[in-house]
């Protein structure tokens, strides 16, 4: 099958951290334009229904990668189809969904959806059993948001399909659909190796977009590399990723002992790094520090290093004119609170996630840095800890609770919900910062 141009129907999707998932095979060509469109990655979903072992036509659920498994329970009551047997067909459907993972992807690795947006496109909808299947898939693998996409689709469905997806994207919705294929100049059925070949070709448009991206200041990282900061008399190791024509950089003091390598922070700094803001990532203690747990909540010395390196940030020449921000996670949040408090504090906006700002104590009044709290609406203790603290901070400060969130924001969605908040926060207050990189008067 031969595709056309999708339009770009949801321009709202560009730019943000999107997925775009074609199924296989008929879709993917479709998926392959939308991908173009958004400048995302591409990938396929693969799903399998299972169906009754007496009536392999009814399904009683779906299966997907990463062990994902979506079941109609009124299905199987119904069916009585006792536990063996239901592990049974999973199992035989399993080989195959890895067999077809194998034959279509080669060597690449499935896209990590976690968290982010998958936007699932096919070439038309007919009964929307596998498209309704690919996209509980989709979610049940930690997708934040489920866009479903696709040129042509009986009207009277259109509804159904959003009970399971965000957003339902469709060219044309029609009350009456004989088939799909008369929508097309070109109904031929695309083959595996035309699959395979649309997903390399996928690859190496995004290795090709990137660099130009970051030349035209699109939010990939002009420089991303491991480097050596200094903090006073002691050197640490960091990661920076600095966008072209970066608008503000954010140094993280992770918490609890975590290094440069916390995938939360990672993922935090990535959301940033998308709208030009420069992160610096880096290691609060140095290992035989982090042996002792003593060290992890020693909070005035945790302040001393991200203080510390802070000013030799400022005195690099690719920082000397950015307004500078801090990013701190359970005590780190802590020391970045307690190093605020100092009277020349370089620093010009603090977000805390899942913090304790409480442990930064008779510090807080001092601190003048607009300071955004995040905590999970499931962690009522930090949560606690949280309003009280705020109630003794006097710069401007809001508290923001992210609903259904633990503390460590496992659950899908919640960490991007973090993410865009740290997001707005620094991108208003680092563009716009009354500090520009000096000690305040």
């Amino acid at each position: 099958m031969r595709a056309g141009s999708l339009p770009a129907s949801s321009p709202w999707l560009r730019g943000q951290d999107v997925v775009v998932l074609g199924l296989p095979r008929g879709g993917v060509p479709v998926a392959y334009q939308v991908a173009a469109a958004l400048r995302a990655p591409l990938d396929v979903i693969i799903v399998r229904k299972l169906g009754v072992p007496e009536q392999p036509e009814l399904g009683m659920g779906a299966i997907g990668e990463d062990g994902v498994r979506v079941l109609n329970p009124r299905v199987i009551r119904h069916a009585g189809v006792p536990a063996d047997a239901l592990a049974a067909v999973e199992e035989s459907e399993r080989a195959v969904l890895a067999g077809r993972a194998r034959l279509l992807r080669g060597d690449r690795v499935a896209e990590d959806l976690r968290g982010r947006t998958a936007v699932i496109v096919d070439d038309g909808i007919a009964t929307g059993s596998t498209a309704k299947a690919a996209c509980q898939v989709a979610r049940a693998r930690g997708a934040s948001r489920v866009v479903l996409a696709v040129p042509v689709a009986p009207a009277d469905l259109i509804e159904p399909l959003r009970r399971v997806a965000d957003d339902v994207v469709c060219v044309r919705n029609l009350r009456w659909l004989w088939a799909i294929g008369q929508w097309y100049a070109d109904f031929t059925p695309t083959s595996d190796d035309e699959v395979r070949e649309l997903l390399a070709g996928a690859a190496r448009r995004v290795s090709a977009e990137a660099p130009a991206a970051a030349q035209h200041g699109g939010g990939l990282p002009g420089r991303d590399e491991e480097v050596v900061v200094g903090a006073g008399d002691l050197n640490l190791a960091g990661h920076l990723t600095l966008p072209s024509d970066a608008n503000g950089l954010v140094l993280f003091a992770h918490g609890s002992g975590s290094s440069r390598h916390s995938p939360r922070n990672r993922y935090v700094a990535l959301i940033l790094n998308q709208v030009g803001l420069g992160t610096l990532l880096f290691d609060l203690l140095t290992s035989d520090e982090a042996a002792s747990r003593a060290n992890v909540f020693d909070i005035e010395l945790l302040a001393e290093r991200l203080a510390g390196v802070s000013a030799w940030a400022h005195d690099q020449p690719w920082a000397r004119d950015l307004n500078v921000g801090w990013f701190g996670a359970s005590t780190g949040a802590a020391a970045a609170l307690w190093a605020a408090g100092e009277p020349h504090a370089r620093v010009a906006a603090i977000v805390s996630r899942g913090g304790r700002p409480d442990l930064a104590g008779a510090r807080l009044p001092a601190v003048k840095a607009p300071t955004l709290l995040i905590v999970g609406g499931l962690d009522t203790q930090v949560l606690a800890l949280n309003r009280g603290a705020q109630s003794q901070l006097r710069c401007p400060n809001e508290l923001v609770v992210v609903p259904g969130a633990t503390h460590l924001f496992e659950e899908p969605g919640t960490l991007t919900a973090a993410a865009r908040h740290a997001r707005e926060w620094f991108t208003a207050h680092l563009r716009h910062g009354a500090y520009a990189g000096r000690p305040p008067a």
